[in-house]
């Protein structure tokens, strides 16, 4: 069965939260106190899970402002508390079939609702034509026995006229029987979605899992249905990882040799670090391991007395190990969430997870573990309704499954009068608190994306940018290799941009190279750069690389005459101003750098002289893209020049 609408009344701060959808993730958004536990505790107690029982209770949970006027409000009616719509599946279907006959049920979507005091009501579009059909065609009426029965049109009817009829035949006396012993179409339909319906786990932060128990009162507490009350959950999680690594309470303390007692533990131990580190990034270096030893006197009660099982956490790098309970409250929240939940992964009939503001100790890193969790091994087998006020928990690539939780009022005069918490599936609410998560969310999102791509080519300028693609067409329109377009190409704004360019994009795993110009007083950068761990080996190459010299530029892939063209049909300079090679290299007074070499002939102009910047002759060159397309003179030397660079760029993918 899949949840798929939610609408919960007269439940806390929740006079009537609106009727929402739910998809396999849901994401509920809202600041504090909006009401978001309410929503998950009423879902929590129309079908609760054993570990994690929950009931309606009226003096508790009923709206304390309107308790008063319970009966005047209800009537002779209990309240309804949630109602639910859910989807049968194909299995779900095949086993009512299979129970009571084909076609009784009309459509596959069915309403569940609990109210105050009442059990679980299931209702279901039936068609009684067909499920009495079913019935006389099961039990072998012949026509006249159906012709005694011809006036019934429900099951309930049916029962009714078998109990009046005078000299009901043999067939009639069975199928009596029949209906005596399983009831109702109705009803039956109703066991039957009952016991399909998936139930209630909720989890919140507040669970952790306790870093030791004894074993013998922990058995106690189990044997007793004690395990599962607020003040024994640490104790009780910890059963459930014992249960989860493969050795429970039993089988520990039932082992009576060393090597099995040994080798159980070791097993419980690999598995569940196995786990853990699939999904905690935070640091590699850690294990668990379960000891299991008898009481210390001086230990705290009850771990001084009977027998203790530990959870330790080793840490390989700095080689020691601590108590589970002090690691950081991120991880001990972690692990014991992945206790809890990995339990159930593979129950037979799926389980709804509930999770209230899960993740609120964990770094910004780690939430993205937990949400790839819930992706990759919860949501395959049960769905998920979290709530969370976390921008890293709110998945901005997903917004379609976020809800907005709001505990919303209206004035009536000068008085704030409550309207209570509402659930809308529109996230451009007006209330700035609540959108927060969501601006942060998305935020995130476009500074991971925002003009880079998975293979992004990091360039000193927006001029760069468009002399790559200028040659780059140009050796294309020849039928040659061209820069791969795969390469997104992106201005860094400088080589000391770089670094924290590349520590800011690092969150999407892009595949970034580095061309980069290089000054004399570039070459600790430069080296820094390329030790740093930050890019990969060989990812990182200055035009200097390229053309063999201390110093050089992106503009120094031309030749000197090329480039000295281009600078005159970008500033339209006549015989009287036109610029060569030899007077570039002039101006430039010993240095080989071709832009250094423009910036000084341009200093040396008239004031009425247009200013030189880099930029403008690489728009030119992109709006007259035949200047490269030369057989001979300067422009087959600079293609090939580019060539090797773009060849060397290509290789790298």
């Amino acid at each position: 069965m899949q949840l798929e609408k939610v609408h919960v009344t007269n439940f806390r701060s929740v006079d009537d939260s609106q009727e929402f959808t739910i998809d396999p993730v849901t994401c509920l958004v809202g600041k504090n106190e909006a009401g978001k536990s309410a929503i998950l505790l009423a879902l929590a107690a129309l079908n609760p899970h054993p570990t994690t029982p929950a009931v309606f209770d009226k003096e508790r949970d009923y709206p304390r402002r309107l308790l008063t006027q319970y009966e005047e409000r209800h009537g002779n009616k209990e309240a309804l508390a949630i109602s639910t719509k859910w989807r049968l599946q194909a299995r779900d279907m095949a086993k009512i079939e299979a129970t009571i006959g084909k076609g009784v049920i009309k459509n596959d979507l069915v309403s569940i609702e609990r109210r105050y005091g009442i059990e679980i009501e299931v209702n279901a579009q039936l068609n009684f034509a067909a499920g009495l059909a079913n019935l006389y065609d099961r039990f072998a009426l012949d026509e006249s026995e159906r012709a005694v029965l011809a006036q019934v049109t429900n099951t309930s009817e049916l029962i009714s006229t078998l109990a009046k009829l005078s000299s009901p035949t043999a067939r009639h006396q069975e199928l009596k029987a029949h209906m005596a012993a399983n009831g109702t179409i109705t009803s039956q339909v109703g066991s039957l979605i009952k016991s399909m319906l998936p139930k209630f786990m909720y989890f919140s932060s507040y669970d952790r899992m306790d870093g030791a128990i004894q074993l013998e009162q922990t058995r106690q507490l189990i044997a007793n249905g004690q395990i599962n009350t607020e003040m024994n959950r640490g104790a009780r999680l910890f059963s459930e990882f014992l249960d989860y690594a493969g050795v429970s309470i039993d089988e520990i303390t039932n082992v009576t040799t060393y090597e099995t007692f040994n080798a159980r533990l070791q097993a419980a131990s690999n598995n569940i670090t196995d786990q853990v580190l699939e999904y905690w990034t935070q640091n590699p270096d850690l294990s668990v391991a379960v000891r299991v030893e008898q009481a210390r006197s001086g230990d705290p009660a009850p771990l001084n007395s009977g027998t203790i099982a530990w959870a330790r956490i080793n840490n390989h790098l700095h080689r020691v190990d601590t108590p589970f309970s002090e690691r950081s409250a991120g991880f001990v929240w972690f692990f014991s969430f992945l206790v809890k939940f990995a339990q159930v992964k593979d129950e037979e009939t799926p389980v709804v997870l509930l999770l209230d503001e899960p993740g609120l100790t964990l770094h910004g890193k780690a939430q993205a573990d937990l949400l790839r969790f819930f992706k990759d091994k919860l949501a395959p087998h049960h769905q998920i309704i979290y709530s969370t006020h976390s921008p890293f928990m709110v998945p901005a690539d997903e917004l379609a499954s976020v809800r907005i939780v709001e505990d919303q009022v209206e004035m009536k005069g000068v008085r704030r009068m409550p309207l209570g918490t509402k659930v809308r599936s529109d996230v451009l609410t007006r209330d700035p608190d609540t959108l927060f998560p969501l601006q942060g969310a998305l935020g995130y999102e476009i500074t991971q994306s925002l003009f880079v791509g998975k293979h992004t080519m990091l360039l000193e300028g927006p001029g760069d940018i468009l002399y790559i693609q200028a040659l780059s067409d140009a050796l294309k329109r020849r039928g040659r290799t061209g820069l791969d377009t795969r390469w997104t190409l992106c201005p860094a704004g400088g080589i000391d941009k770089i670094r924290p360019f590349v520590a800011m994009f690092s969150g999407n795993a892009l595949h970034i190279a580095v061309l980069s110009d290089q000054a004399k007083g570039d070459n600790r950068k430069v080296d820094d750069l390329k030790r740093a761990e930050i890019l990969k080996a060989g990812h990182f190459y200055t035009m200097a690389d390229f053309m063999g010299r201390p110093e050089a530029d992106i503009e120094d892939i031309f030749e000197p005459e090329l480039f000295a063209a281009i600078l005159n049909g970008t500033y339209g300079f006549d015989d009287t101003r036109k610029l060569t090679a030899a007077s570039l290299k002039k101006a430039g007074n010993g240095t080989d750098r071709l832009v250094k070499q423009a910036e000084a002939a341009f200093a040396v102009m008239s004031t009425d002289a247009p200013l030189f910047d880099h930029f403008t002759p690489a728009a030119w060159l992109i709006r007259n893209p035949k200047v490269l397309d030369l057989k001979t003179g300067p422009v087959p030397k600079t293609l090939d020049r580019a060539q090797t660079i773009f060849d060397t760029y290509n290789e790298l993918l």
